[in-house]
């Protein structure tokens, strides 16, 4: 069993976070208790009587993280999320959410036990009108209010304001709150005023829970998306990326934006996503004042594929066979778990590694890739989101990934449960996330236990040495027994031609054994 502890973290915190609105009361914060009642039951902590779920101790993960964070005791993100809360809903069967009030993901029903197949395919291969309908729903996420969650606009220190009684979250839409979360996994660690804040730690990328973090992010996503169209089906279609050439096959304007006709950088005025505005851009802010990214919107979002000049390598797309090699990379991941990892699958999806496993310092390949061909807002790590081709893009990458994780079938041993950059150890709930939930819940194949499916196709599986030797080897007895029959038959083949030539010694001895008595010629 993985050692966990329950722990309370003392001293300045110096991040924000996002929690269900009905927590963050300056009661809730204080008690660090965030079990409420699903919807339609009153003082029912979870659903307890419902048999929905149960209010319990949050785990956090104490094992130790590698070498590339030095500042423990500075940054709230430290065994997340017990500097706000303690105690959460853990929800049972198909029951999920912060109150247990929904279902799992691909599962509908009063009770939770209707299956809904969620199918994500090729949005090359939607039909207009269902890339028609793409396109608003994402639009609609941008400009609809999250209904559960909020996000904080202070550091903890400063989360129950001026008079210690009024707590300093707001409201944010669906989509932003998707992009605000990704920031604030990579959000520096503020190291105090007059300080330089401390760049060297990232909680969803570098290290291996890159593939498990952005898994359960889009996750929320589509199941938020899925609430808000009141639709379980609803699926966030994919891109596949890896189809070589300086063309972005989907910046189109029936899809993510045309480039603009007066502004290379700028999207095309005929697509809804010219009309958005990013979040979290004030990053020299963030990083001198300790101020935390909220909601506001600010710049258009900026796209320029193939067009960044400097560097020609991240002129082109990824190749199908970087795909094809990748696949065939047979560790998960490999020490030290970072961005300098050789051999590692992790390290090559995210394209810090050639796509055959090598790792070296010059490559950008698939994942990181893809981002840096966007040349513009996508390709600026905590902006990524603002620019919506980041869900297509990632749904590929976790598409391979589960793709992955069915060829490879590995043992959940094989994700590093120590010693990983911070926030990447197995046992680690992801930030900042809510309910808590670890990397190792999505170290799993996705139809069997995550709700969802990929329409995808890929190349075919190459042959391990184990499986060669063994063809070899049957080859080798197939070609002997072959041999030997053909020997076999031309022995007596040979034997009925000589035969031929005694024909009377041969009936002599036929009707011998026959035990006729003839008369011998």
């Amino acid at each position: 069993m993985w050692r966990c502890c329950c722990l309370v973290l003392v001293g300045a915190v110096l991040v924000g976070a996002q929690f269900p609105r009905e927590c963050v009361t300056p009661e809730g914060l204080r008690t660090g208790r965030c079990c409420p009642s699903p919807p339609g039951l009153t003082d029912d902590p979870c659903g307890a009587s419902a048999g929905r779920g149960q209010c319990v101790s949050v785990a956090a993960d104490a094992r130790p993280h590698g070498p590339q964070y030095p500042h423990d005791g500075r940054d709230d993100r430290e065994q997340w999320p017990v500097r706000y809360f303690n105690r959460t809903c853990q929800c049972s069967g198909n029951f999920s959410g912060y109150n247990c009030g929904r279902c799992r993901h691909g599962w509908t029903g009063a009770s939770c036990d209707q299956r809904v197949p969620v199918v994500r395919r090729n949005v090359m291969q939607l039909s207009a009108d269902e890339k028609r309908a793409f396109v608003s729903a994402l639009d609609q996420a941008k400009r609809t209010v999250h209904p559960d969650l909020v996000i904080a606009t202070r550091r903890y220190a400063e989360i129950f304001g001026p008079d210690g009684n009024t707590v300093q979250f707001e409201n944010v839409t669906i989509y932003n709150y998707f992009v605000w979360t990704h920031y604030f996994s990579v959000s520096k660690t503020f190291l105090g005023a007059g300080q330089a804040s401390f760049g060297g730690v990232d909680f969803s990328h570098e290290g291996p829970g890159f593939v498990t973090w952005h898994r359960f992010h889009l996750l929320q996503l589509e199941r938020d998306m899925q609430d808000m169209l009141q639709d379980p089906s609803f699926a966030l279609p994919y891109w596949n990326f890896a189809i070589g050439g300086s063309t972005c096959d989907i910046c189109t304007d029936d899809l993510m934006g045309a480039r603009s006709s007066f502004d290379m950088n700028s999207l095309s005025s005929n697509s809804l996503f010219a009309q958005w505005r990013v979040i979290c851009e004030s990053v020299e802010d963030y990083d001198t004042l300790g101020t935390i990214c909220n909601s506001t919107e600010t710049s258009p979002i900026r796209r320029n594929p193939a067009g960044n000049v400097n560097r020609p390598m991240v002129q082109r797309l990824p190749e199908p066979q970087d795909v094809a090699d990748c696949l065939q990379v047979n560790a998960f991941d490999t020490p030290p778990y970072y961005s300098t990892s050789s051999e590692s699958f992790r390290n090559t999806i995210e394209g810090y590694s050639a796509p055959k496993g090598n790792y070296d310092p010059v490559v950008r390949s698939l994942h990181n890739l893809a981002h840096l061909f966007l040349n513009g807002t996508g390709g600026q790590t905590h902006l990524s989101p603002n620019d919506p081709i980041f869900v297509l893009l990632h749904t590929y990458t976790d598409a391979i990934f589960d793709e992955w994780l069915r060829r490879h079938s590995p043992d959940s041993t094989l994700y590093p449960e120590a010693n990983a950059p911070i926030g990447h150890n197995r046992g680690y709930n992801m930030v900042p996330f809510w309910p808590p939930v670890t990397n190792a819940e999505m170290f799993v194949t996705a139809p069997e236990n995550l709700g969802y499916t990929y329409e995808a196709e890929w190349p075919g599986q190459a042959l391990t040495m184990t499986e060669i030797i063994t063809l070899a080897i049957v080859a080798a007895l197939v070609l002997v027994a072959v041999i030997f029959a053909a020997t076999t038959c031309a022995v007596r083949a040979r034997s009925h031609k000589m035969e031929g030539h005694q024909p009377l010694l041969g009936d002599h001895y036929q009707r011998y054994d026959d035990a006729k008595s003839q008369s011998v010629v």
